[in-house]
């Protein structure tokens, strides 16, 4: 009786590993479109088909985070080196007030990359929003491969960019963040 009840569970064991496994490989397949179509706040549609051949950093941020508003001047300044040759930022906001207000920040702080106003239809083209500051790495095929949830530096994006996995990296980045801010 004991060993029929062990098989059955083994059983039921080894058809979720399965099952877990084809979900998982089915992720990629069923991650976000590869390509998006936004309108910066001048009015310009932004699509990542447009930037073939570049990296493309998505950050979700709002003008009241104050992670945001660390990163910005790091992503302002990686948009400013790199627009021409490898990488661009596009900067989304959320949670704002009004477009005024958006456009105000964006004048001050002289941001020089495209900030999108977003909303629910903007991040079903891109990627769940849990946390601010939220950023998205495209790769120069148009691939979405990485996320980070939290802020990220200018130092981090131009070092994954040049690795072969750049999911990886973030992740071991984030979690080190997370352990070296808990000690």
């Amino acid at each position: 009786m004991m060993n029929r009840k062990r098989q059955k569970n083994m059983a039921i064991n080894s058809m979720l590993r399965r099952l877990c496994v084809c979900l998982l490989l089915c992720l990629p397949l069923s991650g976000f479109a590869a390509d998006f179509v936004l309108q910066d706040v001048p009015g310009k549609t932004q699509r990542l088909s447009d930037y073939r051949g570049k990296w493309v950093l998505v950050n979700l941020w709002a003008t009241w985070c104050p992670p945001c508003l660390r990163e910005l001047p790091e992503l302002n300044a990686l948009h400013k080196a790199h627009k021409d040759k490898d990488l661009v930022v596009i900067g989304i906001a959320m949670e704002y007030a009004s477009a005024k207000v958006v456009n105000d920040f964006v004048k001050k702080h002289g941001l020089s990359y495209p900030i999108v106003l977003g909303n629910d239809k903007i991040l079903a083209q891109i990627g769940d929003l849990d946390v601010l500051p939220t950023s998205y790495l495209y790769n120069p095929a148009g691939e979405q491969v990485a996320a980070q949830k939290g802020e990220v530096t200018r130092e981090l994006i131009e070092w994954a960019t040049h690795q072969s996995d750049p999911a990886t990296i973030w992740r071991e980045v984030a979690c080190s963040q997370r352990i070296s801010t808990s000690i």
